[in-house]
């Protein structure tokens, strides 16, 4: 073996001895540091992130999730990152949190079995108070004259059918009574007269001119009285039709009148009608005949019972409603007509999967419930609701009887889920994304400096250094018209602040001053995010912003304008940052 070969052999050997010492090395400290931050989130005094603002910093806090999820790491490594079952990972469904019993006190958590039991959907709405109106009567006339006396000259006031309203002087009504009278009295002469056809023409207008004093609203017992005493009345009296309350009276002494003019509105008030607006999603459930109760603010504790007589055929299409009549008995006319009264429909009671009413939050899209799954953990499970009454509501879909529905505190529960899965996809994501990160660079670093150990020898270690993808100075591209310079400040960027420098200008060489430049900055790892600054005008198209690099390699930043009436541009440039290299 010459000189040269035992040479090759001895640097690729004592580089393969330190990379595996490294790797041991690398391995040790990465577990070392996973127990320390367990026992660290063991330790944490201040309550989950989620309620960090509202918890007594001497409460224990939830911090044994993350000391599970890093266990939960610890089991990955051990076990050869194997695949199937993922272990150390929860089957339980996403946003799955873990509250410690100090804690659930202190918030307040609570849970209830869902339970099978009958619920009838309850539905409420404002009704307002109206009169039935088929015992609406009005009071007109049927001939012309002058109302000469009134009895009833007030509005509101209660009536009984047949009571007097009001006296008329009518000329026609008192020539119709001379003709009647006259027609009797030529009937009394006939009466001994051999002649058949005499007296049935005498019964005949007598008959006739009764008929037309009916058709006038003159009534029999008036018609009597007119035939005891024989001689024409000037003054007719009118009387009511039927019972009720005057709601409308234009009968005043004096007044002249023609036929059709009404002269009171006289409204039956023993039976009322409550018209209410129930929504469009509600009127499969309302049908007639369906009994409603109805609360009036004038009769605190009392509660008036109906049913349902109509459900009009047409849509509110502002509000979104349909009208819904509602029949009540007034036997001591309490409801006046224009009050305001709460009406609850009951619809037929099924027996079915309910929950409490508060275990369910809504998002807008969906419907969610929190399960109890014990030992403080809690998950939240989508649910399909159906009918509802005042402190329960329907489970279609979603749960089953028997399982343990959190009923208070959702909020928060829903607050701390969302940070949790949030927070610890980042942190995995990250931690597995680093650790690839990690293992790839030192096998392309170990991959360079053997190659190079053939030419240079040890000095091929230097290959370990991260982030050859990017370059270093001004970059210049041309982009729909416009002209990108880019450079640094300094030029060969280190990890750290770096000044950036836009220089923008037009197809003519002009500056272009009036665009809004974003820098938008990364390293394409795994678990990286997004940093932006808005870049400043400083002049003549030039834009400047300062960004932090946090370590040596390459970086991409996105350099996003805005120019007004012109389409946004986005545009990526690579920089090779170093120092602080992993």
């Amino acid at each position: 073996m010459n000189q040269h070969t035992y040479r090759k052999n001895f640097v690729v050997g004592a580089v393969a001895v330190a990379v595996a010492v490294g790797v041991a090395a690398g391995f040790f400290i990465a577990h070392k540091s996973m127990d320390d931050m367990a026992a660290m989130g063991t330790e944490v005094v201040s309550a989950t992130s989620g309620w960090a603002g509202e918890m007594s910093t001497e409460v224990p806090s939830a911090a044994p999730v993350w000391a599970n999820e890093m266990e939960d790491m610890k089991q990955t490594d051990m076990k050869g990152m194997s695949m199937p079952g993922m272990p150390g990972m929860s089957a339980a469904p996403s946003g799955a949190v873990v509250v410690p019993a100090v804690t659930r006190q202190l918030i307040g958590v609570r849970s209830a079995p869902a339970s099978l039991t009958v619920l009838g959907q309850e539905i409420r709405a404002v009704g307002t108070v109206g009169y039935d109106e088929r015992g609406l009567t009005q009071v007109t006339l049927k001939t012309s004259g002058w109302v000469r006396e009134v009895f009833v000259d007030s509005i509101g006031r209660p009536v009984r059918k047949g009571e007097p309203l009001f006296t008329l002087y009518s000329p026609d009504l008192l020539a119709t009574q001379d003709e009647y009278l006259l027609a009797v009295k030529t009937q009394g002469q006939l009466a001994a007269s051999p002649l058949d056809e005499a007296k049935a023409n005498a019964s005949s207008l007598v008959a006739s001119a009764r008929d037309r004093l009916k058709l006038w609203d003159v009534t029999d017992q008036q018609i009597a009285s007119l035939d005891r005493r024989g001689k024409a009345e000037p003054l007719l009296t009118v009387y009511a039709p039927s019972s009720g309350i005057v709601l409308k009276r234009e009968a005043l002494p004096g007044k002249y009148v023609e036929p059709g003019t009404t002269l009171y509105e006289i409204a039956d008030l023993s039976r009322v009608w409550i018209s209410a607006d129930i929504y469009e999603s509600e009127v499969a459930a309302v049908k007639r005949n369906q009994p409603v109760s109805v609360t009036f603010a004038a009769y605190p504790g009392d509660t008036f019972q109906g049913t349902v007589s109509y459900v009009y055929p047409t849509l509110n299409t502002e509000a979104r409603t349909v009208r819904v009549r509602v029949e009540l008995p007034n036997p001591e006319l309490k409801l006046k007509p224009g009050m305001f009264g709460t009406v609850t429909l009951q619809t037929d009671a099924v027996k079915t999967l309910v929950v409490p009413k508060e275990a369910v939050l809504e998002t807008g899209l969906r419907q969610l419930v929190f399960l109890d799954r014990g030992e403080g953990a809690y998950a939240p499970y989508p649910v399909k609701l159906g009918r509802r009454n005042q402190d329960s509501v329907e489970v279609l879909e979603g749960i089953k009887e028997g399982d343990r529905i959190v009923t208070s505190a959702n909020f928060l529960l829903d607050a701390e889920s969302k940070l949790t899965s949030t927070s610890s996809m980042q942190a995995m994501m990250g931690r597995i994304g680093m650790g690839d990160w990690q293992m790839r660079g030192a096998h392309e670093g170990k991959m360079e400096g053997m190659e190079m150990a053939d030419m240079k020898g040890m000095e091929g270690m230097k290959g370990m250094e991260m982030g050859k993808g990017g370059v270093s100075g001004a970059q210049t591209r041309q982009v729909n018209g416009l002209t990108f310079s880019l450079t640094t400040a300094p030029e060969n960027p280190k990890a750290g602040s770096v000044l950036l420098k836009l220089k923008l200008t037009d197809q003519a060489g002009k500056p272009v001053t009036n665009a809004q430049v974003t820098f938008v900055y990364t390293m394409p790892m795994p678990g990286m995010t997004d940093s932006k600054v808005m870049a400043r005008h400083t002049k003549d198209g030039l834009y400047e912003g300062t960004v932090l690099f946090g370590m040596g390699g390459t970086w991409v930043v996105t350099v996003n304008v805005t120019i007004p009436g012109q389409s946004p541009i986005a545009e990526q440039f690579q920089f090779s940052v170093g120092g602080g290299g992993m």
